[in-house]
């Protein structure tokens, strides 16, 4: 009687197991798809955490997406490009010079990584305290600023555009993410922080809790010395007084677009799939409700300021939607 009672309960466990070993082997053989969105406190890790959560892209049968957090552009870039990343957001900016084999320091080029959507404008911001004296760019030198994380978008194009000026190598860089630097500038530890995402920032808006902020002029010091002639895919605007406390008028700037993108080798009916659910009135409300920055996110707007190609499923779809000739 105890032999059978046994046997019962080892069948009983064996048959558990099997139906539990059946289930992995189903998640298992679904494709997954890696999306590398950015440090906590910018908008990058939003966009990959928004398209993972939406319950219709979890309810596709043949592939999920998982947002994975990354140091941002620069580093989704590169593994976007050796396919150790499926899709991510990096900015224009980054693939254009990436394509071209321009980046800094950087000869390779990166022709894995093709276009799937304009998501947003991402404008650069530099943030000081309102009695610092720090009215330009330049004022910078001898100061401890946060540059954002090594491998970032926000890191590269600081670097670019205070080496433009000339002032890169006469700062005190801290590399840091935005919500750390926001900190660090509310504790004395910095001078100034630079962000480059799209506005309202939870940093910034942090930042202004703890100090009286002002903004720098960018826009000013990138027109003086040419940077627009010399890097034309970054393009004019301000970001506009009462976005943060203490700030009332406008300031100008310029931005880069981030862009949705995706490896060549993704199938093309992944990429085709995701923007059918992701492009719907339901789709973009769900973005919006994730993050203001989105509101911009549309059918309209979607295939443009886009440089460099499409991947083949991105292509077919925004063609369908009469957006691509």
């Amino acid at each position: 009687m105890k032999n059978k009672l046994v046997g019962a309960i080892i069948g009983s466990v064996a048959c558990a197991m099997f139906v539990i070993g059946s289930g992995s082997d189903a998640t298992a053989r679904k494709k997954m798809i890696v999306f590398g969105g950015g440090p906590a406190g910018g908008t990058f890790q939003v966009v990959a955490n928004a398209i993972q959560v939406y319950k219709p892209v979890k309810a596709i049968e043949d592939f999920s997406v998982k947002a994975q957090s990354s140091a941002g552009s620069v580093e989704n870039l590169r593994k976007t490009n050796a396919g150790k990343q499926q899709m991510s957001v990096v900015y224009s900016g980054h693939v254009w010079l990436g394509l071209k084999g321009k980046m800094k320091n950087d000869p390779k080029k990166y022709e894995n990584v093709l276009a799937v959507a304009w998501l947003y404008g991402a404008p650069a911001q530099l943030v000081v305290r309102a009695d610092s004296g720090i009215k330009s760019t330049k004022d910078l030198v001898g100061k401890k600023v946060g540059v954002g994380n090594a491998g970032s978008g926000a890191f590269a194009n600081c670097e670019l555009f205070f080496s433009h000026l000339g002032i890169w190598d006469k700062i005190e860089r801290n590399a840091m993410g935005y919500n750390d630097a926001a900190a660090a500038f509310g504790n004395n530890q910095l001078d100034a922080f630079w962000l480059f995402t799209a506005y309202p920032s939870g940093a910034v808006i942090q930042a202004a809790q703890t100090n009286k902020i002002a903004m720098v002029d960018l826009g000013a010091d990138a027109e003086a010395s040419g940077f627009f002639g010399e890097y034309p895919y970054f393009v004019k605007l301000a970001v506009p007084g009462g976005t943060y406390k203490g700030v009332d008028q406008d300031t100008p700037s310029f931005q880069d677009s981030a862009l949705w993108v995706a490896n060549k080798d993704v199938p093309a009916d992944v990429v085709y799939n995701l923007l059918s659910v992701i492009y719907t009135d339901e789709g973009l409300a769900h973005m919006k409700e994730q993050k203001k920055t989105f509101k911009d996110m549309s059918l309209e707007t979607g295939a443009t300021n886009i440089v460099t190609p499409f991947h083949p499923g991105a292509e077919k779809f925004w063609k369908e939607k009469g957006m691509l000739k």
